[in-house]
């Protein structure tokens, strides 16, 4: 998947979260929850974003940690929304398969510029070029 699908598939997940959390149940709970999923679920498509433009390595490590960090953050929210039965889980359940699959894009894409920016590294320290 190239960067132009992860923003347009990130953003879509982020619209579906929002949706997702405006339908919680007005309560103390409902309330804290849909705070937490808003606040979350929207940080993954701006932080990748970033990521995107990140001018070195190790600040787009940095991002992308942050935006696998969030997606985590989105699964779990929306896995205690079933767990708490705040909706139904047919309701919930493709949006947590979703943040599901982006985490591990995600935590796969931070494992892999990590180990590129390693080999960079020591092939620059021994005169080499890993380019």
């Amino acid at each position: 998947m190239d960067p132009e699908e992860l923003r347009e598939r990130t953003k879509c997940f982020t619209h579906r979260c929002v949706k997702l959390a405006l339908a919680l149940p007005n309560t103390p709970l409902g309330n804290l929850v849909q705070g937490q999923l808003l606040r979350c679920s929207t940080s993954v498509p701006s932080n990748y974003r970033a990521a995107c433009l990140a001018q070195s390595k190790a600040h787009f490590v940095a991002k992308m940690s942050i935006v696998a960090e969030e997606a985590d953050e989105s699964d779990f929210w929306l896995k205690f929304i079933i767990d708490e039965a705040l909706l139904e889980k047919p309701r919930v359940a493709a949006l947590l398969k979703e943040a599901n699959e982006l985490t591990k894009i995600f935590i796969s894409g931070r494992k892999t510029a990590k180990n590129r920016s390693v080999e960079f590294r020591a092939g620059t320290r021994s005169g080499h070029n890993n380019q």
